[in-house]
């Protein structure tokens, strides 16, 4: 199975951060979001990954590519470790880039990927999402789909006040934490919402997605909506959504984006106990 990881948008809530650098290469720590994302693909068992990008994401790319000059200048001066480093991310996996030429929507990014995927199923990990868990998420919808052999949407209860920000389903409970999905709804008000469980940018789609993206008609800002497209898959084969099991992290979002910074900085063996006892000590 090969990952799809869009990458193209412009990361409007974090200017001016994001004037000149892509907000997928925000740090956590000392690592790229788009990082986190790469090695849940890895780690899901997907060595072959497509980077949907667009202007102004080159940096993505020097990111996984080798730095010829800063790996000589590590190892003349014995920083092995950090060398060990460097060059493990360039070695990662087996990357590819399509540039999304318009941005169109996340749905249009991922027709990018088209002649890429093939006539074969394919994850989608948003590249601006973060999730946390013991066994990664997308190796979780991976074996939902090798027993439904349909498209699996990773799904959690958004709080009432942020439902219309989300894609929402409409479905029925078929097993535990498995829904069998009737529609969905593309950031519904709270009172028309048809349930809580908002779509969060974990997906393994068929590929009779890519005809149903080119059938999607544009909506609101010109943009084909993925959800649209979803809506029309439906109608041929039956789709499911999955409450995953980890915690996730918007990082387009800036209180998310803090949040991971501080809980990452408490997981990190070096930085955990010094950080402990400054917040500890912090008088706020």
């Amino acid at each position: 199975m090969k990952a799809v990881i869009p990458s193209a948008g412009l990361g409007t809530r974090f200017l001016p951060a994001t004037k000149a650098q892509p907000k997928e290469m925000l740090p956590i720590v000392d690592k790229p979001t788009i990082q986190f994302v790469v090695e849940e693909a890895i780690n899901s068992g997907i060595d072959d990954i497509l980077i949907v990008t667009g202007r102004g994401k080159r940096a993505i790319e020097d990111h996984f590519d080798r730095s010829f000059e800063l790996e000589y200048v590590l190892e003349t001066q014995g920083k092995s470790e950090l060398l060990k480093k460097v060059r493990e991310i360039s070695d990662i996996a087996d990357i590819h880039y399509v540039r999304q030429k318009d941005r169109l929507g996340l749905g249009h990014a991922i027709l990018c990927a088209k002649d890429h995927v093939g006539n074969n199923p394919f994850a989608v990990l948003l590249g601006d999402t973060i999730v946390e868990s013991e066994i990664p998420c997308t190796k979780q919808m991976i074996e939902l789909y090798k027993e439904y052999k349909g498209s699996i949407i990773a799904v959690e209860k958004v709080p009432r006040d942020r439902i219309s920000s989300y894609g929402i389903v409409d479905c029925e409970e078929i097993d535990n934490s498995v829904y069998k999905i009737r529609d969905l709804v593309e950031k519904p008000s709270p009172e028309e919402a048809p349930s809580d469980l908002g779509i969060i940018g974990r997906y393994i789609l068929t590929p009779e997605i890519f005809n149903c993206l080119e059938k999607t008609n544009p909506g609101k800002d010109g943009e084909i909506q993925l959800t649209d497209a979803l809506r029309l898959l439906k109608e041929i084969q039956p789709i499911y959504a999955y409450r995953f099991i980890g915690k996730r992290y918007d990082i387009g979002n800036k209180f998310d984006y803090l949040k991971a910074s501080i809980e990452y900085a408490l997981r990190n063996q070096e930085l955990r106990d010094e950080f402990r006892k400054y917040l500890r000590d912090l008088n706020v």
